[in-house]
C-alpha cells in the first residue's frame, strides 16, 4: 500500500500510524504523507470497487453541501492482489458527546439543502435534484443498493429498498413467513405517506451512532461510512434510534428545524424494517424476530 500511495499522492515518504483495524466489513489504516495524513479503507472482495465508488460519490455529495463535515474523498484504487481501497482525508475523532445537539441541527440543514436550491438560485450551492435515488449504486454494509431514479418516494422505497432485502432473506433463509407477511404489507405502503409532501433530501443513509463522532481539536460533528441517496428526510432518523441511538438532545435539535409530520412514528417503524432486514441479511437469524414483529405491527396498523 505504501508504494501505491507514493505514486497516487506524489509523496516521497509514506508511513503507517495508529493501530489500524477492521470493522465488520473493511480494514482501515492511517498513513502519514508529505502533505498530511490520509485514511485508507481496504476490502479484498470482488465487489469492493463498487462499494467504495458509492462511498466516494456519497462523501463527495455530502461534502459539497457544506452542511456537515465528512472525510473528503481522494481516490478509489484497485489493489494488485484483488479488491479495492478508498483513500480519504484523515480526521482524528473522539466520541460525539455534547456535540449530539449540534449534529441534529446540522443534519436537519443537510436534509433541507436540496429544497433550498429551488429558491436561492445559487448554482454554486449545487444542482437541484427532483427525483429519488442516486447517480451510482451505494452499499449499506456490503449489500449493493439499487438507486435507480424514481419520481415518487413510496415506490422507490418499496421497490429499491424493502423488496430486494425481502427477496434476499427469502432466498437465503427460506423464510416463507417473512414472504407471507410482506405480501400483505407491500400494497399498503403508499398509505403510510398520505397527506405529506415529500421532496428529495440528500441522506447519509446509514446514520447510526457508530458512524458519527466529533473532530479532535475543533469538536465539530463528523459523519462517515455513508450509504447516500436522495430520499425522505425521515429515513435518516430511523437507524439513529437503533443500536444505542443518539439520545434526546440530537432529536430535539433536529425537530426544532424540521418538525414531525403526522404519521411520523409509524413511518419510523417502516424505515426501521429496512435496517433490521439489512442486518438479517448481513448477520443472520438474530434479527429475524424484529423483522417479523415490525411486519405484524404495520400490517395491523391503519395506514
Amino acid at each position: 500500500m505504501e508504494e501505491i500511495l507514493k505514486k497516487l499522492l506524489s509523496s516521497a515518504n509514506i508511513q503507517k500510524f495508529g493501530k489500524g483495524g477492521g470493522g465488520c466489513i473493511n480494514h482501515g489504516q492511517g498513513y502519514l504523507t508529505d502533505s498530511g495524513s490520509v485514511f485508507v479503507k481496504e476490502n479484498s472482495k470482488p465487489g469492493a470497487r463498487l462499494m467504495f465508488e458509492g462511498e466516494f460519490e456519497g462523501l463527495k455529495a455530502l461534502n459539497a453541501t457544506g452542511c456537515i463535515r465528512v472525510p473528503k474523498p481522494i481516490k478509489v484504487i484497485d489493489l494488485p492482489g484483488g479488491g479495492a481501497a478508498c483513500v480519504m482525508e484523515y480526521i482524528e475523532m473522539r466520541g460525539l458527546g455534547a456535540q449530539a445537539a449540534e449534529l441534529g441541527q446540522q443534519l436537519a440543514r443537510l436534509h433541507l439543502h436540496n429544497a433550498s436550491l429551488k429558491t436561492d438560485g445559487n448554482s454554486e450551492s449545487g444542482e437541484l435534484v427532483t427525483k429519488f435515488g442516486f447517480h451510482v449504486s451505494t452499499c449499506c454494509g456490503y449489500i449493493p443498493q439499487d438507486n435507480t431514479w424514481h419520481d415518487d418516494w413510496p415506490t422507490f422505497y418499496s421497490n429499491c429498498r424493502l423488496c430486494p432485502q425481502i427477496e434476499m432473506a427469502v432466498k437465503e433463509h427460506r423464510d416463507t413467513a417473512l414472504k407471507e407477511k410482506w405480501s400483505k404489507l407491500e400494497p399498503r405502503i403508499p398509505g403510510f405517506f398520505g397527506g405529506i409532501d415529500i421532496f428529495p433530501s440528500l441522506l447519509h443513509g446509514d446514520l447510526w451512532s457508530g458512524n458519527a463522532a466529533s473532530a479532535e481539536g475543533t469538536g465539530e460533528p463528523v459523519i462517515f461510512d455513508p450509504a447516500v441517496v436522495y430520499g425522505h428526510h425521515e429515513f435518516d432518523l430511523a437507524i439513529a434510534t437503533m443500536f444505542g441511538g443518539f439520545g434526546k438532545a440530537f432529536f430535539n435539535s433536529y425537530h426544532k428545524v424540521i418538525p414531525k409530520s403526522p404519521g411520523f412514528e409509524r413511518r419510523q417503524q417502516l424505515y426501521r424494517l429496512f435496517h433490521y432486514l439489512n442486518h438479517y441479511n448481513h448477520f443472520g437469524s438474530g434479527y429475524r424476530g424484529s423483522c417479523l414483529e415490525i411486519l405484524d405491527e404495520l400490517n395491523a396498523a391503519d395506514a
